[in-house]
């Protein structure tokens, strides 16, 4: 099968993206699925933070990749050995493929799959090699096992999973990866219950993700940092009690939850943020650590402070989600109009926008930036997101 697909073929471009353009739309070759492994149609995916560090050289990833790891789409075929997933099934992408047999998977840990981290940092498959080829016979790398932002896709069926038909595809897609960390650091990672304090530093797909979880799980007050206005109105619309400037942040937090919050979670990935985060939280309370920080990044704390003060630091890698059981849960809570996970979507864009869509990303002007990469996915079931950024 031939398909357009995003793909980089170097990383580090300097910006504004709508002018350097270093994601290309090629023609590519996508072999039919393996054992194991199914075809998808993609009819939305969203843009991530994970793919513009990838664009820009913050996170190494072997080139040429096709690019997107947040989608949802139709299964349109299945190889050998796949029984849970049918033709004409509406999925959701899982940019961990899980083994179901290493030590991880057995805890109930998939996100930390051991295999599944090893050929993502491949960029394979997880039953190995690629699928995706340019015309002269080159292999080009996937992006965390998926390589969504493609009118096709074939992944391992553990990257695909079962998500309810009255979901609109966008809505759909989000619950892959900012949903996944989000909703997953709130309520896997950290089980926040009735009546806990939380902070929430950083307000973009994922940190507002956060939100709509602690919301949800009825947390006595939500407080969101962020630096840019329309975000913490975004949070506040969300259900945030309240949402500061970084530079407010400890004051504020210090008055309003009496020294500090049960949970802070971070969603940046700078370990300056890191820093102040833990320094928002309570005696005795947790630090969730959910932004991927550059590799060489180095994280000081107060050591003393862990001790004397019991405090606890959490990473928290997509979210610690189990997400055969996640996904259709956060599906059924939107269904309810638990999760208004719509309100995340800053707007809708076509394949050959992917450059724009980056910058927008980067400069901070967006939020989740739903691609379709096919005519006929297009824009045909778009939820109402006025007043977005």
């Amino acid at each position: 099968m031939i398909i357009r697909s995003a793909v980089l073929t170097a990383a580090g471009a300097e910006r504004p993206y709508d002018g350097s353009a270093p994601v290309e739309i090629q023609d590519l070759v996508l072999d039919d699925p393996g054992p194991h492994e199914v075809l998808v149609r993609i009819e939305a995916a969203g843009l991530c933070h994970s793919d513009l560090s990838v664009v820009n050289g913050d996170r190494v990833r072997p080139l040429p990749m096709a690019l997107g790891h947040e989608a949802a789409g139709v299964v349109e075929s299945v190889g050998v050995g796949v029984t849970d997933l049918q033709v004409g099934d509406h999925v959701v992408m899982v940019y961990v493929p899980s083994c179901g047999e290493c030590s991880y998977c057995r805890e109930g840990q998939p996100a930390l799959c051991a295999r599944g981290a090893a050929s993502n940092g491949r960029g394979e498959l997880l039953g190995g090699g690629h699928r995706l080829h340019t015309g002269d016979g080159r292999d080009v790398h996937h992006h965390l096992g998926v390589s969504a932002f493609a009118e096709h896709a074939v992944v391992d069926a553990s990257s695909a999973v079962r998500v309810d038909r009255r979901v609109p595809f966008d809505v759909a897609a989000l619950f892959g990866c900012a949903m996944a960390t989000g909703y997953g650091s709130v309520m896997r990672t950290a089980a926040v219950k009735r009546g806990d304090s939380v902070v929430v530093v950083g307000a973009g797909g994922v940190g507002l993700a956060a939100v709509i979880a602690a919301v949800a799980a009825e947390a006595s007050s939500v407080v969101v940092v962020d630096p840019v206005e329309t975000k913490r109105a975004r949070a506040i619309e969300l259900g945030a009690s309240l949402a500061i400037a970084p530079d407010t942040a400890a004051e504020v937090v210090e008055r309003e939850l009496d020294g500090g919050a049960d949970w802070v979670f971070e969603a940046v990935g700078s370990a300056r943020v890191m820093e102040q985060a833990f320094a928002l939280t309570r005696r005795g309370g947790t630090t969730v650590f959910m932004g991927l920080p550059h590799p060489d990044a180095e994280l000081h704390l107060p050591a003393l402070a862990i001790i004397a003060e019991s405090r606890t630091l959490k990473g928290s890698y997509m979210g610690s989600s189990r997400p055969q059981e996640d996904i259709p849960d956060m599906a059924r809570m939107w269904l309810e109009g638990r999760l208004p996970v719509e309100r995340l979507i800053s707007g809708h864009r076509p394949l050959e926008e992917i450059n724009d869509a980056l910058e927008a990303l980067a400069d901070g002007s967006a939020l989740r930036q739903i691609i379709h990469p096919t005519t006929e996915s297009g824009v045909a079931r778009p939820v109402q997101t006025e007043g977005l950024p």
